[in-house]
């Protein structure tokens, strides 16, 4: 079988050293190209070229979150076709690894290359659902590109602390769960429109939701990690179905509070809830508009300023190893 891997060499978990170990061990069980990304992008176009070869059977991404998804988005760059794009396998090495801990992969890498291995040696694979993002017909956003992600989107809120962290690494900060937590509470000191929101859902066959402050799209559950700790903002998330939205209404300092320790109490069976609280699952297409140009998110990634997302939940999109 020939492979690809394709390494983030800024992955904030795996050393040289580590790498190394990696790469020889997946080269004893496959002829193995490896390619280091050189620059923002680069990982989406090696996996454009793979899904365009006519012999790369299999596509390793690792890295992080990030890697992932423009990995994804190379491979999908002409549209879904789960049997005859090549598959993909995740090796962890981002501070997260949302996707791969969803799939069931051991956050270390060297214990996650060792689980692929043996899924590859027992045919282990599985047909995932994915998100797609694109700029609203008619609006100013139209022309946007579309952009697959793999577990979550937001727009608003979340959005702006994701814009807020990668603004801090690009200053040397570390990519940690404290550097999180502390531009979620100045993205909240600083948010104007917490108590009235700017954004309006739509969906076919629905009357709108109107006035939300922040939106949160899963593909998969948990949402996020804290750590070891999962969090659950749409427990019912699937990479089996639709995608799931978790929404609030209202960003008041005694909500935020509530809405963060349910968050933080999240569980497979219980997410958060409230009347200001905003729970839909297993939806195929909607709609986020707003009054104003607000953050967007997708897999971690702020990608700009947007006023208007149409979101596509795409069931069976690419196989993964798992």
């Amino acid at each position: 079988m020939r492979a690809l891997l394709v390494v983030n060499p800024a992955a904030t978990t795996t050393g040289a050293r580590t790498r190394d170990v990696l790469i020889h061990a997946l080269a004893s069980e496959m002829k193995l190209e490896v390619v280091t990304t050189q620059y923002r992008g680069h990982a989406r176009d090696l996996g454009r070229q793979a899904a365009e070869s006519d012999d790369i059977e299999l596509v390793v991404a690792l890295g992080g979150d990030g890697t992932v998804n423009e990995v994804v988005n190379g491979l999908l760059h002409h549209g879904p076709d789960p049997g005859g794009l090549p598959r993909l396998a995740v090796v962890p090495g981002g501070s997260t690894n949302v996707f791969a801990r969803a799939l069931g992969l051991p956050n270390d890498a060297v214990e996650a290359t060792g689980a692929i291995l043996d899924a590859l040696r027992e045919n282990r694979e599985r047909e995932v659902g994915l998100g797609l993002a694109a700029g609203t017909p008619g609006t100013v956003d139209e022309a946007v590109p579309s952009r697959w992600f793999t577990f979550t989107a937001g727009l608003g809120f979340d959005a702006g602390v994701v814009g807020r962290v990668e603004q801090q690494r690009e200053q040397g900060k570390r990519s940690t769960h404290a550097l999180y937590l502390r531009q979620m509470v100045r993205q909240f000191l600083d948010e104007p429109h917490r108590k009235k929101g700017l954004i309006t859902l739509e969906r076919p066959g629905e009357d709108p939701i109107t006035g939300l402050v922040l939106s949160i799209i899963c593909n998969a559950t948990p949402w996020t990690f804290l750590g070891n700790r999962p969090v659950y903002a749409s427990p019912k998330a699937s990479f089996d179905t639709g995608l799931d939205v978790t929404a609030l209404s209202r960003m008041s300092t005694a909500s935020v509070a509530r809405y963060a320790t349910q968050l933080l109490t999240s569980s497979p069976d219980r997410g958060p809830r409230g009347k200001h609280v905003v729970s839909l699952h297993d939806l195929s297409e909607f709609t986020l508009h707003s009054k104003a140009p607000l953050p967007l998110q997708m897999d971690g990634d702020h990608l700009g300023l947007r006023t208007s997302v149409t979101f596509t939940g795409v069931r069976r999109a690419l196989r993964v190893i798992v």
